[in-house]
């Protein structure tokens, strides 16, 4: 397994069974060196899809209780893992990225610091949940994220928003 794009690189690769191994790794790293609680600490995104072509960078959700107040000790934690923390713009959501150069090119795995059990916690979490349960909508996530990369419609950004209608109407069927 190797993870790991470039900066605004859009690649996506099969499957594989290294990234849940891979997530329980960086969970307990960020268990031995933060007071974060075990169950704060989730495998989201494509990697935590099974059956799903995924760009190959980890992606864990991390539960604060006040996102506008984080405790400096788990900023620490994190930077003592190698994460560090972005200058991403998201409302309710504080980014981090782990990287595996010298350069900070290529980001091998994102913390996505959000308030615990609130809206944007609840919201990842079930569409991970969904589209494991749901081969269908597996299915079409997999085709729209495969049409982009075949069309080449441009970087990170665009492919995000190219998703984005769907992944809002995932959301939508948890309400």
């Amino acid at each position: 397994m190797r993870l790991g794009l470039k900066r605004d690189e859009v690649r996506l690769e099969a499957h594989c069974d290294e990234w849940k191994k891979e997530f329980f790794r960086v969970k307990q790293d960020i268990l031995n060196a933060t007071p974060i609680q075990e169950n704060r600490i989730e495998h989201i995104g494509s990697t935590a899809i099974k059956n799903i072509v995924a760009k190959p960078i980890l992606d864990l959700v991390v539960g604060v209780d006040n996102i506008e107040n984080v405790d400096k000790s788990i900023f620490q934690g994190l930077r003592e893992v190698g994460f560090l923390k972005l200058k991403v713009e998201r409302p309710n959501e504080i980014v981090l990225a782990k990287f595996n150069d010298d350069h900070y090119e290529e980001k091998t795995h994102f913390i996505h610091l959000v308030e615990y059990n609130k809206e944007l916690w609840k919201n990842l979490i079930f569409f991970r949940n969904y589209l494991n349960s749901n081969e269908t909508a597996r299915e079409e996530y997999r085709e729209l994220k495969m049409k982009f990369v075949e069309e080449k419609n441009g970087g990170i950004n665009e492919y995000t928003d190219y998703k984005e209608q769907f992944v809002k109407g995932i959301y939508e069927k948890r309400k």
